[in-house]
C-alpha cells in the first residue's frame, strides 16, 4: 500500500536536526513530511536542559539568522542565561540558555504541527527505497510506502541504539523508547560505511532531596540578550545553577567498582567522546585529580528534577546511588531517573557531499547524530543545512553552501565531509579559523541576506537589518571626523576615564581603540552621540576596537577564497597522479575535494601531494582544451 500524495521533502526522525530541516522545507515552499517514532518526543532534550554554549551559541545565532527556530524556542523557554567567556574576546564568547525542556518540546511541538505545508506522522520507518540510485520514498514497519522527490535522515541515537546500565542492556534509541533497527539495516544493504557511537545521560535529582545550603550558587545574567532577532522581551522567570564536585570517596568507589562500569567491562563497542567523557573515565582517564565539578540544574519550573551534570556513568544503579551520595549536597539526594550509556550507529561523513546529500544515493540527506555528531545545536544547523538542501534540489534550484569563512554552519560542514569522525564530533570556537569575523554578535549581519533568497526571512525583516547596517556604517564615520584637542581640561577628563591623556589631536574613532574606553565613556567629549539601538553601539564598538585584526582575518580570507575557487574536475582520476601515498590516493577518490582548498584540508594531506596534485590538474585542464579544440 502506498499513501496517495507525493512529498517533495520527506524527513525521518523529528528531534532538533529533524525539526529544522522540516520548518525550512515547508517554509520555502515544498510538502513536507516528518516522521516520528513518538508524537510527544518531537524536539525532545534527552540530555541537558540547555541551549546554546561555546561555539553552540554561534551555531544557534546563525540558524535564527537564516531563519530557523531553535533560537525562538530557547527564548520563549529559558530560565537561566548566561554569555560564556564574557570577560574575554567578542570573537569566543557565546550564550547559553537554560530552558525548561518540557516548554521547549510542547513549544516546538505547537510550531511544527501549525506550520503551513508541513504533515507530521507517527510511524517507525524502516527503509529507504530506491531506484536508480536515487531516493523515491521510505517505508514504514507496516510496509506502507510514502514517495518523496528527497529524504532527509535524522535519527539521533535511534539506529540501533543500545542502552546500558551496568551488566544490564536493552535496544532502545533512549530510555523508554524503541530503537530503529530496519532503517540501519537498510543503510548497511544500500552500501554505507557505518560505525559505532557512545554517549550518556547523567541520573536526574529529586530538588528537595538536595542540600543547596552548602553549594555554591549561580544566578542568571542581569540583562540577557536573546537569541532570536525576532524576540523583544525574554521571559522573567529565573532559576539558579548549583556548584558541587566529586570527592575522594566518589572516586575510591569507581576505583574499586569499574570492573561494572558498561565502558569498562567491554560490553561498549561505540567510540567514546573525548571532550566530554563519564564520569568513570574521567576518574581513570585523570588520576591525579581529586576531584571533578557537579553542575545541577533545573530542568524546568514545573518540576522536582534536577540535571546533575558530571555524574553521568553507566554503572549499575545500586553503585549510581552511592556515587550521587559521595557529592557534597548530595548525601541524601534521590535519584529520580538514572543514569545511562547509550551506543548507536553513525554513517561515516566522508560519504556526503557539501549539500549533506550522500554520494551513493541522489536525494537522500543525512543530518545530526547520524553524522556521527554530538549536541543539539549541531544537529541543528546539520537539519536546516540539509532541509534548506533538499527543497532546493526538490525545487530544481541551485545548492545552498557556506564556506568556512561565511559561519560556524560552514566550518562544522565542512570538517564532517572533509575530515570525516572518529569520535563524537563536537564545535569549538577553535575550530573556526575565522571566529574573529564569524562572532555571534554579527550572525545576522552575515547571513539574513542568504535567509532572504531562501524565503525564510522576510523581506521587512531584511530591510530592517540592513538600516540597522547603515547606521553602524554612519556612525562609525561620524566617530571618524569628529576630533578632540590637546588641552588642561580634556586631559583632566581622560585621566578622570582612567586614559591616557593626549598630545595631539585625536579622532574619537582613534580614542575609542582603547581598550578600557567603551562607547558611553566619550560622552563627556564634544561630537559624541547617543546610540539607543544597542546591538548597533556594540557593533561600532567591536569594529572599531578589532579593526586591525578584522583587517588581517578578512586578508586571509581572500587567500582562502582563491583556493577554494580553484576548482575540482568531477572525473578527476587521483590514481593516475604520480607522488601520491597511496592512503592519499585513497581518501582523495573517496572524499573526492570539490576544490584544492578542500583537498589541502584532508587528513594526512602534505604540501608536497599538494603540489603533486596542483601539477597533474594543471595537465588534465590542458588535455581538456586540446580535445575540445580537436573536436570543433
Amino acid at each position: 500500500m502506498s499513501f496517495p500524495e507525493k512529498f517533495d521533502v520527506i524527513v525521518v526522525g523529528a528531534g532538533h536536526a529533524g525539526c529544522e530541516a522540516a520548518l525550512a522545507a515547508a517554509r520555502m515552499g515544498c510538502q513536507t513530511l516528518l516522521f516520528s517514532i513518538n508524537l510527544d518526543s518531537i524536539a525532545l532534550m534527552p540530555c541537558n536542559p540547555a541551549i546554546g554554549g561555546l561555539a553552540k551559541g554561534q551555531l544557534v545565532k546563525e540558524i535564527d539568522a537564516l531563519g530557523g527556530e531553535m533560537g525562538k524556542i530557547a527564548d520563549r523557554t529559558a530560565c537561566h542565561f548566561r554569555l560564556l567567556n564574557s570577560s574575554k574576546g567578542p570573537a569566543v564568547q557565546s550564550s547559553r540558555m537554560q530552558c525548561d525542556k518540557q516548554l521547549y518540546r510542547l513549544a516546538m511541538k505547537e510550531v511544527v504541527e501549525r506550520e503551513k505545508n508541513l504533515h507530521v506522522r507517527q510511524a517507525l520507518v524502516d527503509g529507504i527505497v530506491t531506484e536508480g540510485g536515487k531516493a523515491t520514498g521510505v517505508v514504514d514497519n507496516t510496509g506502507f510506502f510514502y514517495s518523496g522527490e528527497t529524504v532527509v535522515v535524522t535519527t539521533g541515537t535511534f539506529l540501533n541504539g543500545l542502552v546500558h546500565i551496568g551488566a544490564s542492556r536493552q535496544s532502545a534509541g533512549r530510555a523508554g523508547e524503541i530503537a530503529s533497527i530496519g532503517l540501519a539495516d537498510s543503510l548497511r544493504q544500500l552500501g554505507f560505511e557505518m560505525g559505532r557511537m557512545k554517549t550518556g545521560t547523567p541520573p536526574r535529582l529529586r530538588a528537595s532531596s538536595i542540600d543547596f545550603s552548602v553549594l555554591e550558587r549561580q544566578d542568571s545574567d542581569p540583562d540577557p540578550q536573546p537569541f532570536s532577532f525576532t524576540t523583544s522581551r525574554l521571559r522573567e522567570e529565573r532559576l539558579p545553577s548549583y556548584f558541587s564536585s566529586t570527592t575522594g570517596e566518589t572516586h575510591r568507589i569507581i576505583r574499586d567498582n569499574i570492573n561494572k562500569s558498561s565502558l569498562y567491562s567491554g560490553a561498549i563497542k561505540g567510540v567514546s567522546a573525548r571532550y566530554c567523557p563519564s564520569l568513570e573515565d574521567k576518574v581513570m582517564r585523570f588520576a591525579d585529580k581529586e576531584s571533578h565539578p557537579v553542575v545541577l540544574e533545573f530542568e524546568g519550573l514545573e518540576t522536582e528534577e534536577i540535571y546533575s551534570k558530571g555524574l553521568g556513568n553507566s554503572f549499575p544503579l545500586e553503585l549510581q546511588e552511592k556515587l550521587v551520595h559521595s557529592v557534597p549536597g548530595l548525601e541524601n539526594a534521590e535519584i529520580m531517573r538514572n543514569a545511562y550509556a547509550i551506543e548507536y550507529d553513525f554513517v561515516q561523513p566522508t560519504q556526503l557531499t557539501q549539500t549533506l546529500e550522500t554520494k551513493l544515493v541522489r536525494g537522500l540527506y543525512l543530518a545530526g547524530q547520524i553524522n556521527g555528531t554530538s549536541g543539539y545545536e549541531e544537529a541543528a544547523a546539520q537539519g536546516m543545512w540539509a532541509g534548506i538542501n533538499a527543497a532546493l534540489a526538490a525545487q530544481k534550484r541551485s545548492p545552498f553552501i557556506l564556506d568556512r569563512c561565511d559561519a560556524y554552519m560552514g566550518v562544522l560542514v565542512d570538517d564532517l565531509i572533509t575530515l570525516g569522525v572518529d569520535e563524537p564530533y563536537r564545535m569549538f570556537t577553535s575550530r573556526a579559523e575565522y571566529r574573529l569575523i564569524l562572532r555571534e554578535d554579527n550572525a545576522t549581519i552575515r547571513l539574513m541576506g542568504k535567509g532572504c533568497d531562501l524565503g525564510l526571512i522576510s523581506h521587512d525583516n531584511y530591510n530592517d537589518l540592513k538600516e540597522r547596517v547603515r547606521e553602524i556604517d554612519m556612525r562609525i564615520k561620524n566617530l571618524s571626523d569628529r576630533k578632540i584637542y590637546p588641552s588642561a581640561e580634556i586631559n583632566q577628563t581622560l585621566c578622570e576615564l582612567n586614559t591616557a591623556p593626549i598630545r595631539s589631536p585625536v579622532t574619537l574613532h582613534h580614542l575609542l581603540k582603547r581598550p578600557e574606553l567603551k562607547y558611553d565613556d566619550l560622552r563627556v567629549l564634544d561630537g559624541w552621540e547617543e546610540i539607543s539601538d544597542r546591538e548597533v553601539k556594540r557593533q561600532v564598538e567591536i569594529e572599531i576596537k578589532y579593526e586591525g585584526y578584522i583587517k588581517r582575518q578578512l586578508e586571509s580570507v581572500e587567500k582562502f577564497k582563491g583556493l577554494e575557487n580553484k576548482k575540482m574536475p568531477p572525473g578527476f582520476d587521483y590514481s593516475t597522479v604520480p607522488g601520491l601515498s597511496n592512503e592519499l590516493r585513497k581518501k582523495l577518490s573517496s572524499i573526492r575535494p570539490v576544490s584544492i582548498g578542500q583537498a589541502r584540508r584532508i587528513s594526512g594531506m602534505t604540501q608536497a601531494a599538494l603540489t603533486a596534485v596542483l601539477v597533474y590538474l594543471k595537465k588534465f585542464e590542458k588535455s581538456g582544451d586540446r580535445k575540445v579544440r580537436d573536436k570543433q
